[in-house]
């Protein structure tokens, strides 16, 4: 999930105490390595590793952006807001959500259904305005199908906050899920919310809102967490508790109310306070400077204006300032100035409403239990709904939704506290910008805080594999473990051991995270990297030499880095792409430890050949710019702006405007190739088809509702492991040739309904297809889809632009189309390696204007 940082993970209060980190790009190292960069021993790497690319805030602009593609680590990527699918999300098929869809849909479901309870509305499809909503429906399906089977993961207070929630007014409902899916921190300017047409009486609604309600007496044992002291205070429920909380009680610093204006509000108040500042900050740190130890003004003075919106707020407004007036005059406050500015903010502003923490934590809680995700957006809450009601055909397959993902309560507060735990470490590592020695230092510290807990959780779950799943059957489920988080935090750990030339401790803990395989199994091969780098160039002066001369010693452990390599290579959970670096360094160690040729490896039949480069010439269209803000306008000389996306002429095809794929796929057709400019599209369809039954093959837990177009754990590491004798019996199938017949089968069968399936395009001619597998050698097409089975959503980006194959050749191509604004991101690099690593033919075509016409 660049330029914002992660969005947080709800249920984990994880930026309580956290300044937002400023937006910026961040620099990216190829998925071969750990997911932070080693920069101490870079020079220790072999010669030809790729280079890390340094992303800058002007991206190319077909550059695919690694953060759609890294499914494994989720949390290492930055994504832009709203980009980020819940697994759930990304498993129902692709719908119409947005705003027209749902207001369309209401519209026309709408009829006289008062009888109707929540099921008969969501079986009958019928909504009523000013009564129910889709909103409110999918949030109470929510929270009605955790209660249902997992109520055991709540205590008596919460449940008494479910029947609250129950008991109230619909429209206090809707507007606090109106809410819950907006900025959940952040106040919200109560005259501003009228726009909402379900509400017919909006104070009646926020006062709802507003209402103190009161909880039951729960003793509850305190949960000691590793790398946590206590939970966060505004997630714990206290007695009594409201559902969102007012701008009178809760704002009285001149830092909170500040935070409400925008730049022009806070201008007209700055310049009659008679301060000066070039931007927002500096404004309010002049107003701040000015309201320290200067006697008020009074208040006489002050008028809130006769506007409509004004009248609207006018009670909550007085109640506020009652408020204030109280709290001023108790503190002896009042001849503070700070208190005018709040003051007076809140009479520009009027009333403000937000969501109260510990009900809203308590939310994401349940949010949590039912998308089996830390994460959901507006459309995670709506989509499953949308999925019902749309009329598609889905595969057919047997639905399981596990009751089981937490077994106690406490494991499931457990889970939280890791997820706010593993947020302050990537907030260090990932997100403040560069790493100080005192940083590195926390992250050590709550590394050895979690480390014994995580060996014991790792004990739990090995035996609760070997005695309770049946082979694979877990491996969903464990990613809601503890452990799944403690795994990442101590692979972290390993980075920051290295930091501090802890090489012999950061060995060890490598060797620990390999011995286990039931968590993170897609950052194996990076692990065996660096075990074998700290074994061929630290350990020999760390460990005892055992009567071994220096000589000797070190032999002797670049004999068993080559060992560690070598396992690597052997491991099947090893994912392709880290197999040329552990193979690079096999040939390296072999020559340095001087084995005859005989004893040597050969990996002759997999070494990388440079892709082709190739240049098209054609005719470039360059649009006239638009004056600038300054009145001069930029010419054409210039060439083209940069992260804008060239237009040619199309020779070939009637000399029309096109992209530049357009146009070099033309040139391929002209030398005999058929094609298309698919980006992966062709790629993913051949696995949908080739792979079909075993997407599809039961698996507890994957399948959770029946509007699913492909398992849940197809966009983590858990999909390969699980079933790994059904995707390599399938790969040999398809390495002998059988590509064609698997192909006819799916086609035959699925073709006229148009089932919804991941990958599958059924606009693709299905003679181009079967041609296309005919062109492809077996191997080669297996290794690619062995690829696509071990990481489907890292490597779903980053597939050549332009898929080309030969029919009188019987030779397949990729194409990656380069115009002068471009460049290779990291997954492209390592789809090139893996390609033709495969022996498949890739070329990068340079698209190069022979003439630039200017457009007026």
């Amino acid at each position: 999930m660049l330029g914002h940082r992660v969005r947080h993970p709800p249920s984990t209060n994880y930026d309580e105490g956290f300044e937002t980190p400023t937006a910026k790009r961040l620099k990216r190292h190829d998925s071969t390595d750990s997911s932070v960069s080693r920069r101490d021993d870079s020079d220790l790497e072999d010669e030809g590793r790729t280079t890390p690319i340094q992303r800058t805030s002007a991206r190319p602009p077909r550059e695919i952006p690694d953060s759609e593609a890294e499914s494994d680590d989720d949390d290492d990527n930055v994504l832009q807001d709203g980009n980020r699918k819940t697994e759930l999300e990304s498993a129902l098929p692709l719908v119409k959500t947005d705003k027209e869809a749902i207001a369309e849909y209401e519209a026309t479901r709408a009829a006289e259904a008062d009888g109707l309870d929540l099921n008969g509305r969501l079986g009958q499809r019928k909504w009523v305005a000013g009564k129910s909503s889709i909103y409110v429906d999918a949030f109470n399906l929510a929270l009605e199908t955790v209660l249902e089977d997992e109520s055991h993961l709540f205590n008596e207070a919460e449940m008494a906050v479910f029947e609250q929630w129950r008991d109230m007014s619909y429209e206090g409902q809707y507007l606090y899920v109106r809410l819950f899916l907006r900025k959940t921190a952040a106040w919200h300017r109560i005259n501003r919310l009228k726009y909402y047409g379900d509400i017919a009486d909006l104070p009646a609604a926020v006062e709802d809102l507003l209402e103190p309600r009161t909880l039951p007496a729960v003793k509850e044992l305190a949960h000691a967490n590793p790398g946590e002291t206590e939970p966060p205070k505004e997630t714990v429920l206290q007695d009594p508790f409201t559902f969102a909380d007012g701008s009178g009680d809760h704002i009285d610093t001149l830092e909170e109310a500040s935070s409400l204006l925008k730049l022009d509000e806070i201008k007209a108040i700055a310049k009659e306070a008679k301060v000066q500042g070039k931007n927002k900050s500096e404004l309010l740190k002049a107003l701040r400077k000015t309201s320290q130890g200067q006697g008020g003004l009074g208040w006489g003075f002050l008028k809130r204006s006769e506007t409509e919106e004004s009248v609207i707020s006018e009670k909550g407004f007085l109640a506020d300032e009652a408020r204030l007036e109280e709290k001023e005059n108790l503190d002896g406050t009042n001849v503070n100035r700070d208190s005018h500015f709040v003051r007076k903010i809140l009479a520009s502003t009027g009333p403000c409403i937000r969501l109260s923490a510990p009900a809203l934590k308590l939310f994401e809680r349940v949010h949590l239990v039912f998308y089996r995700s830390t994460e959901w957006t507006e459309k995670s809450l709506t989509t499953i709904i949308l999925a019902r009601i749309s009329r598609r055909n889905f595969p057919e397959y047997i639905v399981s939704r596990s009751t089981n993902i937490f077994n106690s309560r406490s494991d499931l507060l457990e889970f939280e506290a890791s997820i706010r735990t593993q947020f302050n470490i990537d907030f260090i590592l990932e997100f403040n910008g560069t790493v100080r020695r005192d940083g590195l230092q926390k992250v050590k510290d709550v590394f050895e805080e979690v480390y014994p807990r995580w060996q014991v959780i790792l004990r739990e779950e090995q035996r609760k594999e070997d005695r309770i799943y049946e082979s694979g059957e877990g491996a969903y489920l464990r990613r809601f473990s503890p452990a799944w988080v403690y795994t990442r935090i101590v692979h972290k750990g390993t980075y920051v051991l290295g930091r501090f030339k802890e090489h012999e401790r950061e060995h060890q803990m490598l060797t620990e995270l390999l011995d286990q395989r039931l968590f993170h199994a897609a950052r194996r091969g990076a692990w065996y990297q660096r075990k074998a780098l700290l074994e061929e160039h630290y350990m020999w002066a760390l460990k005892s030499y055992e009567g071994r001369s220096e000589d000797g010693q070190k032999k002797h452990w670049k004999k068993i880095a080559l060992q560690t390599c070598d396992d690597g290579l052997q491991d099947r959970e090893c994912h392709l792409i880290y197999h040329y670096d552990l193979q690079k360094r096999v040939m390296k160690l072999e020559k340095a430890l001087k084995m005859v040729k005989r004893e040597q490896h050969d990996f002759g039949h997999v070494r990388l050949a440079k892709p082709v480069e190739r240049s098209v010439e054609g005719i470039r269209i360059e649009k006239e710019r638009t004056p600038s803000r300054n009145g001069t306008r930029r010419d054409s000389e210039a060439g083209p702006r940069r992260g804008g996306k060239t237009i040619w002429v199309d020779e070939r095809e009637g000399g029309g405007e096109c992209s530049v794929e357009a146009m070099c796929l033309s040139w391929y057709r002209d030398q005999g190739w058929k094609g298309y400019h698919s980006e992966g599209g062709i790629v993913r369809t051949l696995f949908g088809y080739l792979f079909y039954d075993v997407l599809f093959t039961y698996i507890p837990n994957v399948f959770q509702t029946a509007y699913q177009t492909c398992p849940l754990d197809l966009h983590t590491d858990a999909f390969y492991p699980s079933r790994a004798s059904e995707i390599n019996h399938r790969l040999v199938e398809i390495a002998n040739g059988d590509a064609s017949r698997l192909l006819q089968e799916v086609y035959d069968r699925e073709h006229e309904k148009q089932t919804c399936v991941v990958g599958i395009d059924w606009s693709y001619d299905f003679d181009d297809l079967l041609e296309i597998v005919r062109c492809f050698q077996g191997e080669a097409l297996a290794t690619v889809c062995k690829v696509m089975a071990q990481e489907y959503q890292q490597r779903g980006g980053g597939i050549p632009d332009l898929f080309l194959w030969h029919p009188g050749n019987g030779e397949v191509m990729f194409a990656e189309v380069k115009s002068e604004n471009d460049r290779l991101s990291d997954t492209q690099r390592l789809w090139i390696h893996v390609l033709t690593g495969a022996g498949i033919g890739v070329e990068l075509c340079n698209a190069v204007a022979k003439e630039v016409r200017t457009q007026h």
